[in-house]
């Protein structure tokens, strides 16, 4: 479906006619551009749009069927951006991704939603309010999406950085640290960072190129050098989330392994009390057992005190052997 569509002349809005092909003229003519946003569009929908501003099939295919990686590709008459904006839902504690592609032109950006993730309202109302900024043409629309899902990334950074504060104290306290359900919480958690990791990791390719860094300081079609400052303020903000979530990935492992350290260990102690109960009892069980086979030739079986002897001598021996192991820690 259609939300939105405008033409901007010198970053201010005004209302486009209803075709397609009469905006993008009256935009080219006005030197301002056009900016059409769709909300997971039907194909029918969608290869209107496609055929009035001439974008590449491939691409038209990857914004109808979504799934995607985020990913910039340059076709020879538009720029072709996928970025996955990330949702964080606090009563579950799970993160879910949805999806924006963005297409770039001399004079026209198309902007198309998949998902609930970072709807572009917002984002359309904030460059509206800055003239100058929306002055910078089709870019400008580039770098507030880029800006605002970037953004939503750092806020959902530290969302998970708090639940796993709480995993972390909850795996160490002394009486829960061993509950059947914290290994399987720590694997949900993990795989909540690796949704996350989808989202975030493969941007950092696109956005190095439209910063210009490193040895990606070629110009990239359809988007001004002006505002290659702008994306690497955006890049600096994904480093920070990537950084982030290695962190985040590597500290989950390290106290999924702690949990299992803990298991073990409890486990040895167990097995230690076992066999420490098991030694005393086998004591008793022995003479019990050596006087019990009615033999009738047998040491001091007629003795009127071997009864008694034969109780204290096993008491004696049970005392030592619980100081034995209560002083070795297995009792």
């Amino acid at each position: 479906m259609i939300v939105d569509c405008a033409i901007y002349r010198e970053g201010h809005r005004s209302e486009g006619p209803r075709d397609f092909s009469d905006a993008l003229d009256e935009a080219r003519a006005a030197g301002g551009f056009v900016w059409i946003g769709l909300h997971e569009p039907s194909a029918d929908e969608f290869d209107l749009v496609a055929q009035e501003f001439g974008l590449h099939p491939l691409a038209v295919e990857d914004a109808l069927k979504a799934h995607q990686r985020p990913k910039l590709e340059v076709y020879d008459d538009s720029l072709f951006v996928v970025l996955k904006p990330v949702v964080y839902e606090p009563r579950s504690d799970t993160v879910s991704s949805g999806e924006v592609m963005i297409f770039l032109g001399d004079s026209f950006a198309v902007t198309v939603r998949h998902g609930e993730g970072t709807p572009l309202k917002a984002v359309r109302q904030r460059l509206e309010r800055e003239p100058d900024l929306l002055g910078e043409g089709p870019t400008s629309v580039l770098y507030a999406v880029a800006d605002a899902v970037v953004d939503h990334y750092l806020e959902v950074a530290t969302e998970l950085q708090n639940d796993l504060e709480e995993l972390e104290t909850e795996v160490f306290l002394p009486d829960s640290g061993g509950s059947r359900h914290t290994a399987s919480r720590i694997y949900d958690f993990k795989r909540q960072i690796l949704e996350f990791r989808r989202a975030t990791g493969p941007l950092a390719l696109p956005m190095t190129r439209l910063a210009g860094v490193g040895t990606y300081g070629a110009p990239v079609p359809f988007v001004r050098d002006g505002a290659r400052p702008f994306f690497r303020d955006v890049h600096d903000h994904l480093t920070r989330v990537n950084e982030s979530v290695e962190g985040l990935d590597r500290l989950v492992s390290d106290i999924l392994s702690a949990h299992l350290a803990q298991i073990s260990v409890r486990q040895n102690d167990d097995m230690r009390k076992i066999s420490a109960w098991a030694a005393m009892a086998a004591i008793p069980t022995m003479l019990a057992g050596i006087y019990g086979m009615n033999f009738e030739h047998m040491p001091e079986l007629r003795w009127e005190w071997s009864y008694p002897v034969v109780i204290v001598v096993m008491a004696v021996l049970e005392v030592l052997l619980y100081r034995q192991f209560k002083r070795r820690g297995w009792m």
